[in-house]
């Protein structure tokens, strides 16, 4: 392990056990060449590790191991127990996992186990701990990576009996689960916990049975954490020095990451953006991942290095995109840059996944990009490692309320929370405010301005939590859809938004879906400073809401469907309000309005709470900073073509006049100009 403080983590997956050591060897003098200073292995090597029950061959990992130590490379050790041997698969039926058509699925996938089968639990375990005896002096080792992207559904006899215990832990009698799930509606009443079923195609309550398919996933979470854990702590009582952690699939809404990460020492996740994406959108998420550990750094755990091969369209990374790839994720709070895969395999169903060294060897521009971007890195060091982003601003983001929200039938089957929410969070982006992702537990108290986009779901605590913070002065903002069911929900009774009525002093009589086609304006009503244009434009959605105490900033307009004008009988009702509330202000935020209104609405409210933009910039600069006990490193990274400015000179949050360009090697003032596509990390002077 690193004896001073950890540098910035550089490498990724090496799957050795494909090679010859002619193979590895040119591996390994590739990889210093590229300045990589960490891989991550054997992550699918468990048949080839534990070949029968009981049996183990480490001898070629022990060959592997000594001479990437060799060449003075750490590892993150991995548990390969995301693919069970074939062996395990057709000795113990209760490993392999049943879909949610009923179908018992045969050995083949990897993460195609039941986490809840108890033969796949004490192989892993006892995997797990062969490993930890053999390795936890290793010299190299810097940490352990459990298993890889958990978040496999099962649907079997054992998930069934374990689920019914769950509810049981959870409910205490049928009594309160027939409260709690309002089984009466569709004579759904049970009297015995043995009488609750699965949610699957067998029944269709995955689709029509919401709080059932809530619960359940809640199920799953849990069972995943104990499934983890299960290795986890046998690795952490052997090495309680070292970090351990498993890496979060990029498509992240099947599992709860604000339960499971906290039982990690890291939050570790795969960024695959899509070549459609624009750069505010794997911004988002990385502010996500900070969020599941309350701000603390977190770990890219893998990105492509070049086109993926499972997307529809795999384009090839343009020049210079690993880099800013790299460097964004850094600039969010990630303490690595680590990437799937290092050799491109010789076959299987990755083996046109991009790697640092192609089918065609090092001689390519990719690996001439990576090389460059790991000197860099290695230049940077740990300047700014273990650092963390300080935000006035706060998005909060619930894992359960983006179930619900989206198994909700109705009111439109086009709901999204992960791309609604990120709206809101792209309006900060694109004007460089530092904001937060914040959970519902987080203490709201170091924010100024915390905005709730449709958050459906009431948690006990939270609107009391929200109504204290405004009282005490902070501004919130609030939109559609928003308290609308408690924590199994259950509708909130008393006009939405339920327990926050007082605080945004609205209440909303109905919601009116728009089709694709269709649009409405909001008509400002010259109450509200920081519009400059008197109308907008509204979609998806429409609350119809009456003010109690609020001041009504915004009217429906005109209603239109392909341009065409069209009859809205809501017209002239409220669809943007601001509430006095003790020492602060609350809005209310009817529709989704335009990109031009949430420009000027977050600017607007921004002002008003005397926080600004990082820095002024021109072109499209994404600027960031971190802080720690060196000081303030500000990350600018253009995503544009053409020369962009910072001016370190401006009106801006941080308030040095003079940097250091740690890349390359000047201090800097006034005017930074910032080539298209380039990036700067500059340290405070």
């Amino acid at each position: 392990m690193w004896k001073d403080k950890r540098p910035i983590l550089f490498g990724g997956d090496y799957n050795p056990d494909q090679w010859d050591d002619a193979v590895i060897e040119e591996d390994m003098r590739l990889f210093e060449q590229a300045g990589v200073n960490l891989l991550v292995l054997p992550v699918f090597s468990w048949a080839k590790l534990e070949p029968e029950e009981g049996r183990y061959e480490f001898a070629w990992l022990d060959h592997i191991l000594n001479k990437i130590w060799e060449h003075g490379i750490h590892v993150f050790l991995a548990t390969p127990t995301s693919a069970q041997p074939a062996w395990l698969s057709k000795k113990y039926d209760d490993v392999l996992p049943v879909d949610i058509a009923g179908r018992k699925r045969t050995h083949g996938m990897r993460v195609f186990f039941c986490v809840n089968s108890v033969h796949y639990r004490e192989r892993a375990r006892a995997l797990a701990e062969a490993m930890a005896e053999r390795y936890r002096d290793f010299p190299g080792l810097a940490g352990w990576h459990v298993a890889n992207e958990y978040g496999t559904y099962c649907y079997c006899e054992n998930c069934q009996r374990k689920f019914r215990d769950w509810l049981r832990r959870r409910y205490g009698t049928v009594e309160e689960l027939n409260s709690r799930w309002h089984t009466s509606f569709w004579g759904r009443t049970v009297y015995d916990f043995d009488e609750v079923m699965v949610p699957d195609e067998r029944n269709d309550d995955y689709r029509f049975a919401p709080a059932v398919q809530l619960d359940y996933m809640r199920f799953v979470t849990d069972s995943t954490i104990e499934c983890y854990e299960n290795e986890a702590e046998v690795l952490k009582a052997a090495t309680p020095h070292l970090p351990v952690f498993t890496n979060i699939s990029g498509f992240i809404k099947k599992l709860n990451q604000f339960e499971m990460v906290p039982h990690m020492d890291y939050a570790g996740w795969d960024n695959y953006p899509a070549p459609t994406d624009e750069p505010a959108f794997p911004a988002f998420k990385h502010g996500i991942m900070r969020a599941a550990r309350d701000g603390a750094p977190f770990l890219v755990a893998e990105q492509s290095p070049n086109q993926q091969n499972w997307q529809p369209y795999n384009k090839l990374k343009r020049p210079g995109e690993i880099r800013r790839i790299a460097y964004q994720g850094l600039a969010h709070g990630a303490d690595s840059s680590l990437f799937f895969q290092m050799r491109q395999s010789v076959a299987g169903q990755e083996k046109f996944h991009g790697a640092f060294i192609a089918h065609c060897g090092a001689n390519s521009r990719i690996f001439r990009e990576a090389c460059a971007l790991g000197q860099e890195l290695h230049k940077l060091g740990d300047a700014f490692t273990g650092s963390r982003i300080h935000a006035r601003t706060a998005i909060v983001f619930d894992w359960e309320n983006w179930w619900a929200l989206e198994l909700t039938s109705g009111p439109t089957q086009d709901m999204d929370y992960l791309k609604q929410v990120f709206r809101y969070y792209r309006a900060f982006y694109a004007q460089n405010i530092p904001v937060d992702i914040v959970k519902t537990s987080t203490d709201l108290s170091g924010y100024d301005l915390v905005l709730t986009p449709l958050l459906y779901m009431i948690k006990p605590g939270f609107a009391e939590k929200l109504r204290t913070f405004v009282e005490k002065g902070g501004t919130a903002a609030a939109t559609y859809m928003s308290g609308r069911a408690d924590e199994n929900d259950r509708c909130i009774f008393g006009a939405y938004p339920g327990p926050l009525r007082d605080v945004f002093g609205v209440w909303v009589e109905e919601t009116d879906a728009l089709y694709p086609e269709e649009s409405v304006e909001l008509v400002m009503m010259g109450t509200e400073s920081g519009f400059p244009e008197k109308r907008y434009e509204g979609r998806f959605l429409c609350d119809l809401f009456h003010t109690d105490t609020a001041e009504v900033a915004a009217v429906y307009g005109k209603s239109f469907a392909d341009g065409k004008e069209q009859d809205c009988f809501y017209t002239g009702m409220p669809a943007f309000s601001v509430n006095a509330f003790g020492e602060g202000r609350a809005y209310y935020i009817g529709c989704e309005p335009d990109d031009r209104f949430l420009a000027r609405f977050i600017a607007r409210i921004c002002r008003e709470k005397g926080i600004t933009p990082l820095f002024p910039v021109e072109g499209e600069i994404e600027l960031t900073c971190r802080e720690n006990e060196n000081g303030r490193f500000v990350f600018a990274i253009s995503h544009g073509k053409e020369t962009g400015k910072v001016h370190l000179d401006g009106d801006g949050a941080c308030p040095g006049k003079r940097y250091f360009d740690l890349l390359r090697e000047k201090e800097v003032s006034g005017t930074y100009v910032i080539a298209g596509g380039d990036v700067a990390v500059l340290k405070e002077l």
